[in-house]
């Protein structure tokens, strides 16, 4: 299912993983111990970024802060883009972000 993503143009490796952060399945050019660690620090990052929501949603009384439905982590050349325990690993200039979100959200609901 998620191997479906590969497809669009600058995505470089797509992992599934657990609650707790334990790889499911993975595609792409990296090797199986990058896989890992990238799923890992997706799902840290997923928790932290939760606990930021909810505390910017209680402090400032503002609705609809939460739950988060994704994020993205920009570098030079590449970028992470989590959507629940998905996570791809994209070359930005090369990809269609709009594309790429609206993939990944879809995939991550089945």
């Amino acid at each position: 299912m998620i191997r479906r993503l590969l497809a669009l143009d600058g995505v470089e490796a797509v992992c599934h993983f657990r609650d707790d952060g334990v790889l499911v399945e993975a595609f792409g050019l990296l090797d199986r111990d990058d896989m890992e660690r990238m799923a890992q620090f997706a799902c840290l990052y997923r928790r932290v970024m939760q606990a930021n929501t909810d505390q910017f949603s209680l402090f400032s009384g503002m609705r609809g802060w939460t739950p988060p439905r994704g994020w993205v982590l920009r570098g030079d050349e590449c970028c992470l883009c989590g959507v629940g325990n998905l996570i791809c690993l994209v070359r930005h200039h090369q990809a269609d972000m709009n594309e790429l979100l609206l993939e990944l959200q879809e995939v991550a609901h089945w």
